[in-house]
């Protein structure tokens, strides 16, 4: 395995490759652009790659599906940290163009639902086609192929466009969460500001069973982050889910909520415990009473005496 290098949704000019550059250690590695998110996360399970940054979740649309249904599914890969970004789109064209000019504009699906208003009141006859990645619809424009794409305007000179429009977004402050995942391995120690991610599948489709697993989380005290449903592939109405929790699965609540999880649930895949982007410690909000490592502790201990006659 190439311990140096570390892949990112490509090609150069992604949002992926400017939060990949955040990171202290992206100074020494080798950054090496891929075509897709699959190709970025195969990169590291084949060994090519020691990591990969890639999108998984935009303040505007929700889950990146490209990457949670990779992350689901093949061989397992770990989440080890995460990055957010705030996101503004510029409109790149070639030079000379006009807005009246432009006919078809091109970019990342998940750039659309962040520009939608936009388009419809400044280009509302224009032809959106979908682009692997915001910087190769860029690179489909300075070929010709589009008229305008949506990208960062850092995008502009390394594909020789001009920005005709700056600062495009239609919900102010919109962020784009993206996470270093690698091979499998023991997660980094809690810091007190974490976060767990699974997928889990239901075992048969009645009613309550979603619930059921939820509960897991909820008589622990654990808070969920994000839920998302995808499809399996098997047929209509089968479902798998993508679940963010708050917390480490070192923390006994998270640890016990995993375990009833496995315990009920057929397959659970874990993602990763890892540290919250921009969140200290001293920003979570405090435990609900009875779930901290302490309590978990004291119930055990009880139980031990208990079941010993000293109780």
């Amino acid at each position: 395995m190439s311990a140096t290098r570390y892949a990112y949704l490509g090609p150069e000019g992604t949002f992926t490759e400017v939060a990949l550059r955040t990171l202290p250690e992206a100074a020494t590695r080798e950054l090496v652009p891929m075509v897709s998110v699959p190709a970025a996360l195969d990169a590291v399970r084949g060994g090519e790659a020691a990591a990969a940054l890639v999108p998984i979740e935009n303040s505007v649309e929700g889950g990146i599906t490209a990457t949670l249904d990779e992350l689901a599914v093949g061989a397992p890969l770990m989440i080890y940290r995460e990055v957010l970004l705030s996101i503004s789109f510029a409109l790149l064209v070639r030079p000379g163009t006009r807005l009246e000019d432009i006919k078809s504009v091109t970019a990342h699906p998940a750039a659309q639902p962040q520009v939608r208003n936009w388009l419809a009141a400044h280009l509302p006859g224009a032809v959106w086609e979908s682009a692997a990645s915001n910087a190769d619809g860029a690179r489909l424009v300075r070929d010709g192929r589009y008229d305008a794409a949506f990208a960062g305007e850092f995008a502009a000179a390394t594909y020789g466009l001009v920005p005709l429009a700056t600062e495009i977004h239609d919900a102010v402050n919109a962020q784009t969460r993206f996470v270093l995942v690698g091979r499998p391995a023991r997660p980094s120690a809690p810091t007190g500001a974490d976060k767990t991610s699974v997928v889990l599948w239901l075992g048969e489709d009645r009613p309550g069973a979603l619930l059921e697993l939820l509960q897991e989380f909820a008589v622990r005290g654990v808070n969920l982050m994000l839920i998302q449903s995808r499809p399996t592939g098997k047929g209509i109405g089968d479902y798998c889910f993508a679940v963010d929790a708050e917390g480490h699965i070192a923390d006994r609540r998270v640890g016990e909520a995993l375990m009833g999880l496995k315990r009920i649930c057929p397959n659970l895949r874990f993602l990763g415990s890892y540290p919250r982007a921009g969140v200290a410690p001293e920003e979570v909000a405090p435990l609900r009473a009875g779930t901290s490592d302490t309590d978990f502790a004291d119930a055990s201990d009880w139980l031990a005496r208990s079941q010993d006659g000293r109780a």
